[in-house]
């Protein structure tokens, strides 16, 4: 625009062969020798007093020309553009005023009047600039804001991404690490308990051993298709064959077979339907706490209570072994811990994922008892201890 403003006022002054026809045109060359040196300077973009100081060179040029033609007067408009775009915005208002004063000046001087006319062309032209410049800026600013967001935005979702891989890996290992402390672990534990009786017993009983041997057997066919079911995350074999009181009968029977433990389970209230995540965390912690009496409590008899209320279920596992104190059990992956405590953390964890309470009280040579009570969703209201189912299971 610059170039094509300039050239049009040396080609007017040299074809109306005003008096200062020569002056113009070389005047007109000079300041676009000096516009076009600006993109060229290296300190003008970023430095504002290095623009400010080219636009002054610009500018005193500016008015050579304006005060030999009025054509000089076409170039206010692009130059009201430049010093708003390279100045500040305290220093580009002042500066587009003083240029647009200069420009109906000049004008005024050429045509010896000064109207309306004269005076809103320049002033609109100036108006024009800042509105464009301005909005153009806000524009800007705005986009600029919407841009650190979406990149705020993408970074958290890159985070928050992180954050539930990370969750679900943790939630993965627990779930495997409660599952195979529940099933593979205590299955482990109960072969090499028959197994143990089985050397016992030979070679004076060899019926007996072959019976612990053949027990010893079912219970690793029992534990693979656990581990296989866990790993697909099925229901246990056990619930799959039956309700959860079956279930929990048959594991008492097993356990007193395999431990020589005498196990009592009773089941008090009406029988109902649970849900599966129910059913499934019950039997665990069934298995882990008869597990536990197994092997550390020395007891010689336990209690399974599995009861029906309204709103919850509740079940309880009692043993009149050496018991122990709760508060002395070091947490589960401490420094301490030596792999004890995860049975009682992994029993916790399960009743506090279906908002569930536990409790574990014992005191040495008292005996211990864990309670876990379950809330039961869309439960209606059967009610409670209207019934009770006991079974005795011994060696």
């Amino acid at each position: 625009m610059v170039a094509a403003l300039l050239a049009l006022a040396a080609a007017r002054a040299v074809a109306e062969h005003a008096p200062h026809a020569a002056a113009v045109t070389v005047t007109a060359v000079v300041l676009f020798a000096c516009y076009a040196a600006g993109p060229a300077l290296l300190r003008v973009r970023p430095s504002s007093g290095a623009a400010a100081l080219w636009l002054g060179v610009v500018a005193v040029v500016w008015m050579v020309l304006l005060a030999l033609t009025q054509d000089g007067i076409w170039l206010a408009f692009p130059f009201f553009f430049v010093q708003l775009h390279l100045l500040p915005t305290r220093w580009a208002l002042p500066a587009v005023a003083g240029t647009t004063a200069v420009a109906i000046a000049g004008f005024a001087r050429h045509t010896h009047t000064l109207n309306v006319g004269t005076v809103i062309g320049p002033v609109l032209g100036a108006a024009v600039a800042v509105a464009v410049v301005l909005g153009y800026q806000a524009l800007y600013r705005e986009s600029e804001q919407r841009r650190r967001l979406i990149e705020e935005l993408t970074a958290a979702r890159s985070d928050l991404a992180a954050a539930e891989h990370a969750a679900g890996v943790l939630a993965e290992r627990e779930r495997l690490a409660r599952e195979i402390h529940d099933t593979l672990a205590q299955g482990l534990s109960s072969i090499q308990l028959l197994l143990r009786a089985a050397e016992r017993a030979l070679p004076q009983r060899a019926d007996t051993a072959l019976g612990h041997v053949r027990h010893a057997r079912t219970t690793a066919v029992d534990n693979l298709a656990e581990a296989r079911r866990f790993v697909r995350e099925l229901s246990p074999p056990d619930l799959e064959a039956g309700s959860l009181p079956a279930a929990l009968e048959r594991l008492c029977a097993t356990t007193a077979r395999a431990s020589g433990l005498a196990v009592h389970c009773q089941v008090s209230g009406v029988p109902t339907e649970l849900p599966i995540p129910h059913e499934v965390a019950l039997l665990r912690i069934a298995q882990s706490a008869l597990a536990n009496t197994v092997r550390h409590a020395g007891a010689g008899r336990a209690e399974l209570t599995l009861s029906y209320m309204e709103t919850e279920v509740a079940l309880d596992v009692v043993d009149d072994g050496t018991g122990f104190a709760p508060g002395d059990v070091p947490p589960a992956g401490s420094a301490a811990a030596t792999g004890a405590g995860f049975g009682l953390a992994a029993m916790r964890a399960r009743a506090r994922a279906l908002h569930g309470t536990l409790a574990v009280e014992s005191a040495p040579g008292e005996g211990t008892a864990v309670a876990v009570t379950l809330p039961v969703p869309g439960r209606t209201g059967a009610p409670a201890h209207t019934g009770t189912r006991e079974s005795e299971a011994t060696p």
